[in-house]
């Protein structure tokens, strides 16, 4: 059918549920426990400071030490640890510690973050994010190895195999080229931003460029990792997946008419082509992610359902959907994570 052949499935959560945030982070867990039991290969979580609209998720290790409590074979990953806002050594401390306890199921991917305003309350200069994730970074890999701290003291526990669990999710080629140079996994967004002079670009036009340039950098011999976050939202009829789909997306209209995104002013269709969404029947969502490009070069598919963000049972069976129907079509074999990958 096509030439995309997933070989991991994840499932991500911005934990935008329609309740307080006790019954966001209860319902989030019972996603991924339900992502567990139907087979997906890992589960993300996203953290965000002070925002209650973008994810209201700050600290991402504590709720994945719930979430290993409740689980027994998916692996954890954080998509993302805004970094610069972070102490580099408290993260590597919580990471070890996680890790151990979840027998070796996390996986660390971290970004420069994107949320200006959390860099001002925590008195730092968002000009500096860059340097801040670099030098965090690199100081965290320090310490997992167990070698010594500028003050001569060592990790406790000491975690060696995090650093090669290390993802960098970025919306550009500088970006992909550092994590590519650095081996880690890359982490590309389910959306991004088109340039003003070029506003009907697919998601793959601006992916593809970013993918070059990790593929580039990466050492001789290293296997590249590259995350493809994507959103989906897979329902048994496909007038209820646009109802849906409605109610989440006009949240997103004004944003996407007061940037001119083609189709802002349009129908429900036209909203989920505009925010590079895969919304309805299975045999359509199967459609629609096979003419997605990137997906081609891709290891991993995580799939969100944000920016629709339906009800709570909705999310739990388009999770059922995805992972019996869906995923097979593309190439995805439960429980197999060792597929050839074509990645040229």
């Amino acid at each position: 059918m096509t030439a995309t052949s997933i070989r991991r499935l994840g499932f991500f959560t911005r934990l935008l549920d329609r309740a307080d945030a006790a019954g966001r982070y209860r319902m989030a867990t019972e996603q991924i426990v339900h992502a567990e039991r139907v087979g997906f290969d890992s589960a993300w979580i996203a953290q965000h400071h002070f925002h209650e609209a973008e994810g209201g998720l700050p600290a991402p290790f504590v709720f994945l030490a719930q979430v290993a409590a409740r689980t027994t074979r998916i692996r954890l990953g954080t998509g993302i640890v805004t970094l610069p806002l972070e102490l580099p050594i408290r993260v590597a401390e919580d990471a070890a510690v996680l890790d151990l306890m979840s027998e070796g199921r996390l996986e660390v991917g971290v970004g420069p973050g994107g949320n200006l305003s959390a860099f001002t309350a925590f008195g730092l200069d968002s000009e500096d994010r860059t340097k801040l994730l670099v030098g965090h970074l690199d100081l965290m890999r320090t310490a997992w190895r167990g070698e010594p701290l500028p003050s001569g003291d060592r990790l406790y526990p000491p975690a060696p195999g995090l650093v090669d669990r290390v993802w960098q999710a970025t919306f550009t080629v500088e970006g992909a080229r550092r994590a590519g140079a650095a081996g880690d996994g890359l982490m590309l967004s389910r959306t991004q931003p088109r340039p003003a002079d070029r506003p009907d670009a697919s998601l793959a036009d601006i992916q593809n460029p970013i993918l070059d340039a990790y593929l580039d950098a990466l050492p001789a011999g290293r296997e590249p990792r590259i995350l493809a976050s994507r959103s989906v939202f897979v329902a048994d009829d496909r007038a209820d997946a646009l109802r849906l789909a409605a109610i989440g997306l006009e949240k997103m209209r004004p944003r996407l008419v007061s940037t001119g995104s083609p189709g802002a002013r349009g129908s429900v269709e036209d909203l989920i082509k505009a925010m590079d969404s895969h919304v309805g029947t299975p045999d359509a969502v199967i459609e629609s992610l096979a003419a997605d490009d990137t997906l081609r070069r891709s290891t991993d598919l995580t799939v969100q359902v944000h920016s629709i963000d339906p009800p709570h049972p909705h999310v739990l069976r388009s999770i059922e959907l995805v992972a019996s129907k869906v995923a097979p079509a593309l190439g995805w074999v439960r429980g197999d994570t060792t597929a050839t990958r074509r990645v040229a």
